[in-house]
């Protein structure tokens, strides 16, 4: 796609600082990081959520991720990683990418960026959980 800049890095007409790259995956540092070392994964094919990527990538993909937090952990001295994935809200760039944040005891992050909510009651959680599971 013409105007996302994740496609411009994927195909290395804008600069980034790639860390790694499959056949169908690319992993560079996000220019904004929460903390250094901060890595997105990126598949090649312009995708905007994860829903679009198809099932039979998964593995290829996933399995990029789970490969690149590991790199990172062990690079930087992690103890950890937070991984996650924004769907159309919070995703800054509409191109599917999976966030690799390196994570220390005591880095400060708490809940990373959201609140946090409780039931009401057992009663409005199961039908929660009985609404989801339906749309399954």
């Amino acid at each position: 796609m013409a105007d996302c800049v994740f496609c411009g890095i994927v195909a290395g007409e804008v600069p980034a600082f790639v860390v790694g790259s499959t056949a169908d995956c690319v992993a560079f540092l996000d220019t904004r990081p929460v903390f250094k070392g901060h890595t997105l994964v990126v598949p090649r094919t312009h995708l905007v959520v994860l829903s679009d990527l198809p099932g039979l990538a998964l593995p290829g993909y996933f399995g990029f991720v789970q490969e690149v937090d590991r790199a990172v952990q062990s690079a930087l001295g992690a103890g950890g990683s937070f991984v996650a994935i924004n769907n159309r809200v919070s995703q800054s760039v509409p191109h599917l990418h999976t966030h690799v944040v390196p994570r220390t005891k005591g880095d400060g992050l708490r809940g990373f960026f959201w609140p946090r909510t409780k039931y009401a009651s057992d009663e409005e959680a199961q039908d929660y959980a009985k609404r989801i599971g339906a749309a399954l």
